[in-house]
């Protein structure tokens, strides 16, 4: 996976699996083409799971306890 496309956006990187998707839904595509959107799917789809753990892990840590410090919670 290039660098390029580990640093898009989440919703771009969502955007693109949507289009993927739809593409796949289609049809259309030779078995060749569908394979390779297929592929490129996984990597979007690893790209915005990990955006989500990583915003999953900071919401986690910035939970305040009562007296302005932080504390790691499950929510």
């Amino acid at each position: 996976m290039t660098n390029k496309k580990k640093d898009l956006a989440f919703e771009e990187a969502f955007k693109n699996l949507e289009g993927i998707v739809n593409q796949l839904e289609s049809g259309q595509e030779t078995l060749e083409k569908s394979l390779e959107l297929f592929e490129e799917g996984i990597k979007l789809s690893e790209i915005c799971r990990t955006k989500l753990d990583n915003a999953d892990q900071k919401i986690k840590e910035l939970i305040k306890k009562i007296g302005g410090s932080f504390e790691l919670k499950d929510i």
